[in-house]
């Protein structure tokens, strides 16, 4: 670990930085699955609030 000295003969350790890359957009693919999953989630929660009310 990259480590300085300090003042006094104290130690201050430094965590290493993780290697930065840009992120690229979502293809047609992972578009299609990130709206199924979201129609999913919306179906299932609309089926578990209409459960709630049914059943209260």
């Amino acid at each position: 670990m990259p480590y300085t000295t300090e003042e006094g003969g104290r130690l201050n350790n430094f965590a290493k930085e993780p290697k930065v890359y840009v992120a690229e957009p979502p293809n047609n693919t992972q578009k299609r699955t990130y709206i199924i999953l979201g129609v999913g989630a919306v179906v299932l929660i609309g089926g578990l609030i209409s459960v709630a009310f049914l059943v209260s």
